[in-house]
């Protein structure tokens, strides 16, 4: 994780992903500057006491929906993570305007403000609802996928570069069910949508690390989705809440049974590299060689669902990831 010499900007430097990218990031990247962009103040000023005398760390107020402000934020700035979203899916579902100017209408203020500042490179967070998605948060971080992909067309002869990182549900992050199954668990009676459901796992950790990946190896264009784990709904709050007996309450409007991250129609753009997928852009008109040609490419027909998913935690691993939570 080699920044030296890097100012690197975060959109959303104040949520889940922000707070660790930045503390990874000083201790082991050697930046030269952080920049935290946030709209949240107060969650600012939270951080500000906690790396107090940290002389690497900025924080910038502003919200994505403001280009202009955006722009100022990203004058002498190489690297950016864009992990700013709007992604509560009932409250989306409700005021979906408001997710398409944070979601989609934000993307594309990051996208021009990078490239009119001459940013090198971006990195833009999405999830796996944005593959076939069904609600609508789901359906802006896919617009935004494409619009990141096809920045690199949009860019011209400027040298910014603009890739995707794509992964499932984020351990001990905001809107997490175990801070919810660790709630009731004092009544005696889990809430549980289906036994069936699956959903990848992922620690913040471990985004971080992604996104370093994608900053090391990108071309342009690409999604990186990691190889990670799938668990069961059902083990995961028998870890949380032993003893507790489960009602089921069904899937709620805007939610999958089970997960996807690399859909079929996806799968014939896709190669297999290490620990990690890569989808390739389906239309490509920017300069540079195709360093991905060397790579497999996945089987036909092939998906990456949750349920089918080979690597899977036992209740004993997941009890082990709960715990550092």
């Amino acid at each position: 994780m080699d920044l030296s010499d890097k100012v690197v900007l975060v959109t959303g430097g104040t949520g889940s992903f922000g707070r660790v990218f930045v503390r990874m990031v000083l201790d082991k990247g050697n930046p030269k500057k952080v920049i935290v962009f946030s709209r949240d103040e107060a969650k600012q000023s939270e951080m500000m006491e906690e790396y107090q005398g940290e002389g690497r760390l900025r924080f910038f107020l502003g919200d994505v929906r403001d280009q202009g402000r955006l722009r100022r934020g990203l004058a002498g700035v190489d690297y950016v993570v864009h992990a700013a979203a709007l992604k509560q899916v009932p409250l989306g579902e409700y005021n979906p305007i408001e997710v398409i100017r944070t979601n989609i209408m934000g993307a594309a203020n990051v996208i021009d403000a990078a490239i009119d500042r001459g940013v090198e490179k971006v990195v833009a967070l999405s999830s796996d609802k944005a593959a076939n998605p069904i609600n609508l948060y789901g359906a802006t971080k896919l617009c935004a996928d494409k619009l990141f992909v096809a920045a690199n067309s949009y860019s011209g002869g400027h040298r910014t570069r603009f890739s995707v990182v794509r992964y499932g549900n984020v351990v001990g992050s905001r809107g997490s069910v175990i801070p919810l199954f660790r709630r009731v668990r004092k009544t005696g009676v889990v809430p549980i949508t289906d036994p069936r459901m699956t959903r990848f796992w992922i620690t913040l950790e471990q985004g971080v690390a992604l996104v370093m990946t994608a900053f090391a190896s990108m071309q342009g264009g690409e999604v990186f989705v990691p190889k990670i784990p799938s668990m069961n709904l059902r083990d995961l709050a028998e870890v949380v809440a032993p003893g507790c007996r489960h009602e089921y309450v069904g899937i709620r409007s805007g939610e999958k049974l089970h997960e996807v991250m690399i859909p079929a129609d996806e799968a014939r753009n896709t190669v297999e590299v290490d620990d990690m997928y890569v989808i390739l852009p389906a239309f490509k008109s920017w300069d540079g060689a195709d360093a991905w040609s060397r790579y497999p490419r996945v089987p036909e027909g092939f998906c990456y669902s949750s349920d089918t998913n080979p690597v899977r935690l036992s209740q004993a691993e997941l009890a082990r990831v709960v715990e550092l939570c």
